[in-house]
């Protein structure tokens, strides 16, 4: 495992590091990294020193790997390293030493839960933070900022706040949340208008008129332009009219009347 680790190391303190090799090497380590967690477990109250540099060991490598998922853009694995890093931050914080990049890979986890509109995992993560440090820490304090924006409905400070992110990392799940924080401000524009012109709708979500995100914006939500030239949002409030299905209630009605006479 130690080999392993020192390769992997190696190659992530480079400043252009080979994120296939990188992959590659965290594959390898998959298995290791699980079995010392598992053992750590069983043996958490008298645990060796042999051991608990392995931990040491598992938890740097998975710090790594998170930042690794972030640089390939993988959520998914992004995700199941969070989760078992979270084991080492937490289950055996009596045991290690708290790792100075902690706050950093918490601070992430907390964006990612925003920019997925996750709110209510957001708040659970977020209560087994000390309360203390949520607005004093450089790497928690700014999510809150974004929560507090997103929550009052002030997408203009989100798509304002990408450039004073505490890291290069942020970057990544900034654009996911800032992507989040127009479709929002679309449905508010949708609910708010009946048309619109081309220009302000831009101008709303911090967009350039003709540019790719917004031609991507308007596709997906299937904004048309009416004889004017505005963005017909009008068509959007109609609903389509529902049939509904008198005559099979009705019976069906009949049905559940006729079995409850032959019950009673």
């Amino acid at each position: 495992m130690s080999n392993f680790y020192k390769d992997l190391k190696s190659e992530w303190a480079k400043s252009s590091p080979n994120l296939s090799r990188c992959g590659q090497l965290l594959d390898s380590l998959k298995l290791d990294m699980a079995r010392v967690s598992f053992v750590g477990v069983q043996s958490k109250l008298a645990m060796p020193p042999k051991q608990k540099q392995e931990l040491q060991l598992s938890r740097d490598m998975l710090e790594i790997a998170i930042e690794h998922s972030i640089k390939i853009k993988d959520n998914a694995a992004f995700e199941r390293y969070m989760t078992q890093l979270k084991t080492y931050y937490y289950d055996f914080d009596k045991l290690l030493d708290c790792s100075p990049q902690m706050y950093k890979y918490m601070g992430l986890q907390l964006l990612y839960l925003l920019a997925t509109n996750r709110i209510a995992d957001f708040h659970i993560e977020l209560e087994r933070l000390p309360s203390a440090l949520l607005l004093q820490n450089a790497f928690i304090s700014p999510v809150l900022a974004l929560e507090n924006y997103f929550m009052e409905g002030r997408y203009n400070k989100i798509l304002q706040a990408k450039k004073s992110m505490p890291s290069e990392l942020y970057a990544n799940f900034m654009d996911l949340l800032v992507s989040t924080a127009r479709d929002e401000i679309a449905s508010c524009m949708e609910k708010s208008y009946t048309k619109l012109a081309p220009k302000v709708a831009a101008n709303r979500l911090g967009l350039k008129l003709g540019s790719s995100e917004l031609q991507a914006l308007v596709a997906k939500r299937k904004w048309t332009l009416d004889a004017e030239g505005n963005y017909n949002y009008a068509e959007l409030h109609i609903r389509q009219r529902e049939r509904v299905p008198a005559n099979d209630i009705a019976g069906n009605t009949l049905t559940y009347a006729q079995e409850l006479e032959k019950i009673v």
